[in-house]
């Protein structure tokens, strides 16, 4: 299995939890084309939490995904992590 098939896998496993865990506006897997990272993406808009809630960390952590700096906006803190 190709290393981009594998991380696909993976950020798409990621994006299934945290829709199950936590209230979102919003989760999308973005492909590295369409991605500002260049690499598979797992894009997340959190709803009613004033920063990152310890179930996301711990769900980016098992799927190996690195957490990036993103702006937090009112009432909705935004995600995004990279393969």
């Amino acid at each position: 299995m190709s290393c981009t098939v594998e991380e696909r896998k993976r950020v798409r496993r990621a994006a299934r939890a945290i829709r199950e865990e936590v209230a979102t506006e919003s989760v999308d897997v973005l492909a590295p084309s369409a991605s500002q990272y260049g690499e598979w993406t797992l894009d997340v808009v959190l709803r009613d939490t004033e920063g990152v809630p310890p179930e996301v960390l711990r769900e980016l952590a098992l799927a190996g995904l690195t957490l990036q700096p993103t702006p937090s906006q009112a009432g909705y803190q935004h995600v995004a992590a990279t393969v």
